[in-house]
């Protein structure tokens, strides 16, 4: 069965290159718009890992990430910062809510695809 990456960005052409890349790689993808799209998506989805975007209406992406670590249920779920956000203390506030990878827009898709299969096992 393959691995689900929920893709969490409200810019358009991000979510469709980020679609075809995860389904190129052999990734079943979810599509989140906004904050509150990435926990229902968590919930019905099932995600294994998520690329999350900060800059995300109704909620960001660092309260996304905090409630999504507070929830014992999805700790195991990996989650990737893929932002244009790229000052120290953002990269640093990702990985204290628990991000498990940081990647500033732009990013290299096979640096994305290497971080993607490590985080899942995948190599």
């Amino acid at each position: 069965m393959a691995r689900k990456v929920l893709i969490a960005d409200d810019e358009p052409n991000i979510v469709t290159s980020l679609e075809f890349l995860m389904e190129s790689n052999g990734y079943e993808t979810l599509i989140a718009r906004n904050g509150e799209e990435v926990l229902t998506q968590v919930i019905a989805g099932n995600p294994d890992l998520i690329l999350l975007d900060i800059m995300l209406p109704l909620k960001d992406g660092f309260e996304a990430c905090r409630e999504i670590r507070a929830n014992p249920r999805w700790r195991d779920i990996r989650i990737i910062m893929v932002t244009a956000r790229g000052r120290d203390s953002e990269i640093q506030k990702g990985f204290s809510l628990g991000a498990d990878a940081y990647i500033t827009k732009p990013f290299s898709p096979k640096e994305l695809v290497a971080h993607v299969r490590h985080l899942l096992g995948d190599e």
